[in-house]
């Protein structure tokens, strides 16, 4: 069929034909190379990285683009990201009165080392559950300490405890806050807090928005991260889980709360802030 009887049948130009057949030969280097970096940071996040972390992450990479764009190369590429579905949380107002709540939800705080968080939750791996344990610096929520073990005792949340004071520097004054688990009013825990002369801090009985930063840590975690059917042991669930919250989580991922930085950069930023002033 002649092209100009086509082009007639569609009202357009041969000139505008001829153009688009130069366009279809032309490949766009950069759009793929942008294609394959959506596609990389995709990937490393286990599909579930969404167009505002992909695009937050390509920044922080040096390469300027918006969210919008970023949309229409994952819909190209046919990539949807996984996200957890709503939590319903339940409601309580009964503190321990040796432990009060001392935080009181305030999780917005003017420098790190102020309040740390804690919470325990499950793993499967192998034949067997396993118990993670997590530390949670509230001023960018950044995992300060963390420990795995097949018994959630409390020797796994004064580990994670230990972890994160020798990582942070031995700090002093740091209110540590948590739920009402036995592992946490243990006297091994409480003990471990005075020694580092922490105050204490409980959430109120199955409260779960007096910890929200902690469920929305593990939340990520487990919808992000962990394969559906587990680890195969103990030792590989401690380096792939250790590997997201000490890196990819801590370095990589961007944060809603920090502005969309991860929260290492959001505490570098600080220091940075405050070396000026």
């Amino acid at each position: 069929m002649p092209v100009e009887m086509v082009c007639n049948a569609f009202d357009i130009s041969r000139s505008s034909y001829y153009e688009y057949r130069q366009r279809r030969k032309h490949v766009n280097v950069e759009r793929l190379a942008l294609k394959a970096q959506v596609n990389r940071l995709f990937t490393k996040s286990r599909s579930s990285a969404g167009s505002r972390t992909i695009k937050g992450m390509l920044n922080d990479d040096g390469v300027v683009i918006g969210r919008f764009k970023v949309r229409r190369l994952m819909s190209e590429l046919g990539l949807i990201c996984k996200q957890p579905g709503p939590h319903a949380y339940k409601q309580a107002t009964v503190e321990r009165p040796d432990i009060p709540n001392h935080l009181a939800r305030e999780f917005t705080l003017g420098r790190p080392n102020q309040a740390w968080c804690g919470d325990i939750t499950y793993v499967w791996s192998g034949q067997r559950w396993s118990y993670l344990a997590v530390v949670l610096d509230l001023y960018a929520r950044r995992v300060v300490g963390w420990a795995m073990s097949s018994s959630p005792d409390a020797d796994l949340v004064v580990k994670a405890l230990d972890h994160a004071w020798e990582q942070r520097g031995q700090p002093e004054k740091v209110m540590f806050h948590s739920d009402q688990g036995s592992q946490y009013a243990s006297r091994k825990f409480r003990q471990r807090l005075w020694r580092y002369r922490m105050t204490q801090s409980m959430s109120r009985r199955g409260n779960c928005w007096d910890n929200a930063p902690m469920e929305r840590l593990f939340r990520s975690l487990k919808s992000e991260w962990i394969p559906a059917l587990g680890y195969r042991n103990l030792p590989e669930a401690k380096k792939d889980v250790g590997g997201y919250l000490m890196d990819y989580y801590n370095r990589q991922r961007p944060h809603t709360f920090n502005d969309g930085i991860s929260p290492v950069a959001a505490e570098e930023n600080l220091k940075i802030l405050s070396g000026m002033s």
